[in-house]
């Protein structure tokens, strides 16, 4: 599983409302946080590697209410902290 980074704008008001129905509708959806800056959300989600990002994104992520705009983030590489 390779993990992506999604930072979603949402309509005003309506963020919360997106992260629900993405935690509960995606089932590649890890975590999702409230951020500040330019977009509203920021939603984890690992996916299968012979998953095709953009289609999932496409697919999964756009259809998902109150959606104005996307970036998406690829990882390459993770590095831990020690605990």
């Amino acid at each position: 599983m390779r993990p992506i980074f999604i930072m979603v704008k949402c309509e005003l008001g309506r963020a919360y409302d997106t992260a629900e129905h993405a935690v509960d509708e995606i089932e590649e959806v890890s975590e999702i946080y409230s951020i500040s800056g330019q977009f509203d959300l920021m939603i984890k989600c690992y996916l299968p590697e012979d998953m095709d990002v953009g289609r999932f994104v496409n697919s999964r992520i756009h259809a998902l209410p109150h959606i104005r705009d996307t970036m998406t983030l690829i990882t390459f590489n993770a590095f831990a902290g020690k605990s």
